[in-house]
């Protein structure tokens, strides 16, 4: 049965280790003494996830009440985003803390016109295999190292390597939600069952082998809620059968749509299928923290949940991503992600944090909690976001930077707490500039406005640098 908290009964039990927790260290690795243990990590991927589509981002007809509980054990992200708005590309920056222009997962299309290309990984060249990713690092540090469900980085789904000592991958990006195939350390078989129930399975399987006398660092990269929308158990389908969504504020096709547009001809329909796998990755939580619980590790368990990219659904006109259009989008929907972050009795309870963070600050928070030094000349542009979630009561906020950056073949954005300017074709166009808060949907284009110029000047300036200083 999914494991459902309120507030007080989810205070109730963590109040005692999180006291224990806090007499024990209040330092970010336990190093108080030399014999204290790092801590394990769960590192939890949804595809296709955008923030706006779960209840403790705000959405009031999805049904995610796990995946808001985890929201409530620890620092909620408010203004996560990706760096690249479609699935490898940003899979590849969360891992190596790489800019797409670095590790060169992009543009595979640049000259030649936009067009909707096959899903596959056909834009990842061979040299991604030498970069230095998240499971390398922890494994330097001794860490056991597994992970579970879709890869879809480099040309290694059966044998992802990096580190990873125990696998249980999906063969391809997209593929049936039933009977997949899958590869357990390099042995390739066809499954019988639902997919997310056994990457849920294999999960708690190799937790099951793990103790504290050795950290790990798992990885479960689930599918759901990503196409195809067929495949989930009849009981998912049934919760939405009556929802209207009015709250998602979808709009009909817009002419420009490109990728998956055909699922605009039915839009509710289709976002009820979506919602339906959204709910059914929501189940999969409670059995990967009780599994914690039983081994004695839950409380030294560092647990990251996050969207590899965003989502539109209907909204603007469009269905998809980065590429639901023609030129591609960098609308709110489709680069802002959820980040939940817990660790009891380190990281807050129900904290919310505002700042500006990106998939490129994963590394480097990885490497200050593992104690791995951050690979050397890689020329890495994000911060260890553990200043931000480590806090004590009563201390400064620490200095963060002022805006986040993305990157999508001819399209660039620069977007800070208040401005979004996106650049298209070197300046060319088209190009777009939002103020975010006055209208949060972009529906009005500033760029051309001179009331905007100034500002638009400044961002067109930092995205300029910012490219400049990490394109190799």
């Amino acid at each position: 049965m999914p494991e459902l908290l309120n507030r007080r009964s989810f205070l109730a039990q963590t109040g005692a280790a999180t006291a224990a927790a806090i007499a024990t260290t209040t330092s970010v690795r336990g190093q108080n003494s030399p014999s204290a243990t790092p801590p394990n990590v769960l590192l939890i991927i949804a595809d296709d996830l955008a923030a706006w589509m779960l209840g403790c981002y705000g959405n009031k007809e999805f049904r995610t009440p796990n995946i808001d509980n985890l929201a409530r054990r620890g620092a909620r992200f408010q203004n996560a985003f990706v760096c690249t708005p479609i699935c490898s590309p940003s899979r590849a920056t969360l891992f190596t803390g790489r800019t797409p222009m670095q590790h060169g997962i992009h543009d595979f299309l640049t000259a030649a016109p936009i067009a909707d290309p096959p899903q596959g990984q056909k834009d990842i060249p061979a040299s991604f295999g030498s970069e230095v990713m998240l499971t390398d690092l922890a494994a330097s540090k001794g860490y056991d190292v597994g992970y579970v469900g879709k890869w879809h980085m480099h040309h290694e789904d059966a044998k992802p390597g990096h580190g990873i000592n125990w696998w249980y991958t999906m063969i391809g990006g997209s593929r049936a939600y039933n009977d997949p195939e899958m590869s357990l350390n390099g042995d390739v078989r066809t499954e019988k069952g639902y997919m997310p129930q056994l990457m849920t399975d294999k999960a708690c399987e190799y937790l099951g082998k793990q103790s504290a006398a050795k950290p790990f660092f798992l990885t479960v990269s689930y599918l759901n809620p990503h196409t195809p929308y067929d495949g989930h158990p009849q009981k998912y389908y049934d919760m939405y059968a009556k929802t209207s969504f009015d709250t998602v504020g979808w709009e009909p096709p817009a002419p420009n749509a490109l990728r998956e547009k055909n699922l605009l001809a039915d839009t509710v329909g289709n976002i009820r299928k979506c919602a339906a796998g959204v709910t059914a990755l929501d189940d999969q939580i409670p059995a990967l923290l009780n599994k914690l619980k039983e081994k004695g590790l839950y409380d030294n368990t560092v647990i990251l949940f996050v969207g590899d990219n965003g989502f539109l659904l209907g909204r603007h006109g469009l269905w998809s991503k980065g590429l639901a259009s023609d030129p591609p989008t960098m609308y709110e929907e489709s680069v802002r992600v959820p980040m939940l972050m817990s660790w009891p009795g380190r990281v807050p309870v129900e904290s919310s944090r505002p700042e500006l963070v990106s998939f490129y600050d994963v590394l480097p928070t990885f490497c200050e909690l593992t104690g791995a030094a951050l690979p050397a000349s890689r020329n890495l542009c994000g911060q260890s976001l553990l200043p931000l979630v480590l806090r004590k009561p009563g201390s400064k906020t620490p200095p963060w930077r002022s805006a986040v950056f993305a990157h999508l073949r001819n399209t660039d954005m620069a977007r800070d707490n208040r401005f979004k300017l996106v650049i298209r074709n070197d300046g060319k166009g088209p190009n777009e500039l939002f103020d975010l808060r006055n209208d949060p949907r972009e529906k009005v284009n500033q760029y051309s406005n001179t009331q905007f110029l100034t500002v638009r000047d400044r961002l067109q300036i930092e995205l300029a640098d910012w490219k400049k200083r990490y394109s190799s």
